[in-house]
């Protein structure tokens, strides 16, 4: 039962949580918001969202996802919702009237280039977003700033949306975009849905009651016996970026496994930094870790994480991992 349901919820919420940090890097500093949930299931929807946030994005299309995790709720307009009106200006001036000046107006239904203008006329200069969510969004995002530029709407924000990743991000950075609607690459883990994380046994009680290493011994798949500890150490001399670092770069991650003997007396480098946290002690959940602030200690700490990696991590090319993982078993 714990193997399922552990291996459920960290292969998936990790795999978009990796997305959203990669999106988030190649994004240039703009926010990204969860737009994903029809893209997936209904719950893995919600899932979605809180792994996003985790992993750098600012905010959720999913109402359900923002009520159950206090996530900041954001939106705009669907093409049926022009649609459903008698004309654009018509579905323009009903969603003001909902919504506020402040609100996102999609521009894209019929001609990108009229519907701003009609959007101006609406809302007036002071109108909050526009969202484009089609055509080459690199062209179209320069004519429409031009546009609204010279209709005075200066302070109007820019929002793109249509199938993006890190590499269409990548691609947009020079861009006169302000923020970006990520949906399907985001849901599914940009290309890799699953993490691969697997459920391995390491130790068991015996009949005297001391903790006994177990392992697998089957070709290919063996396995390392006995409990884990887990360390990344880092360069204080600055050598992996290229100059000083103060809070030190990641250039290593440290397994150390053994008996419960041995783990005991094991004694960490004074740099180390111990990544494991503990989530259940004798069946009870630390609820420290959870709801509204726990996700947002977790988005601040990934975003500190990962400000500390070598700045080959931020490479979107396939290639090594960003650093080394040794592994030592004490005797």
């Amino acid at each position: 039962l714990l193997e399922t349901l552990l291996l459920s919820v960290l292969n998936y919420d990790c795999a978009v949580a990796s997305a959203a940090a990669r999106m988030v890097s190649a994004s240039a500093g703009r926010p990204c918001m969860d737009m994903g949930g029809r893209r997936t299931n209904e719950w893995s929807a919600v899932a979605a969202s809180r792994a996003a946030v985790i992993g750098g994005f600012k905010g959720t299309a999913n109402l359900l996802a923002a009520k159950l995790y206090g996530l900041k709720a954001i939106g705009t307009a669907a093409h049926c919702f022009t649609l459903v009106h008698d004309s654009e200006r018509d579905a323009f001036e009903s969603q003001i009237a909902a919504l506020g000046k402040g609100t996102t107006l999609l521009v894209d239904t019929y001609n990108v280039e009229e519907a701003v203008k009609t959007a101006v006329q609406v809302a007036g200069a002071d109108l909050g977003g526009v969202r484009i969510d089609s055509g080459d969004l690199c062209v179209m995002a320069r004519r429409v700033r031009a546009q609204l530029d010279a209709l005075g709407a200066k302070n109007t924000k820019i929002t793109v949306t249509n199938d993006l990743d890190e590499y269409a991000l990548a691609s947009l950075q020079n861009a006169p975009v302000d923020s970006y609607g990520i949906g399907t690459m985001l849901v599914t883990g940009s290309g890799a849905p699953t993490c691969a994380m697997v459920y391995k046994l390491t130790e068991r009680e015996g009949a005297d009651g001391v903790m006994q290493p177990v392992a697998k011994k089957s070709k290919n798949k063996a396995t390392v016996p006995g409990r884990k500890l887990a360390y990344r150490s880092y360069d204080f001399s600055g050598g992996a970026n290229g100059g000083v670092s103060s809070n030190g770069v990641a250039d290593c991650e440290h397994v150390i496994s053994g008996s419960e003997s041995a783990l005991a007396t094991f004694k960490p480098q004074d740099s180390w930094e111990d990544l494991l946290v503990d989530y259940v002690q004798n069946g009870e959940s630390n609820t420290e870790f959870m709801g509204h602030d726990a996700i947002m200690r977790a988005h601040d700490y990934c975003a500190k994480a990962l400000s500390r990696l070598p700045i080959s991590a931020q490479s979107l090319m396939r290639g090594d991992p960003a650093i080394p993982t040794e592994i030592n078993v004490l005797g």
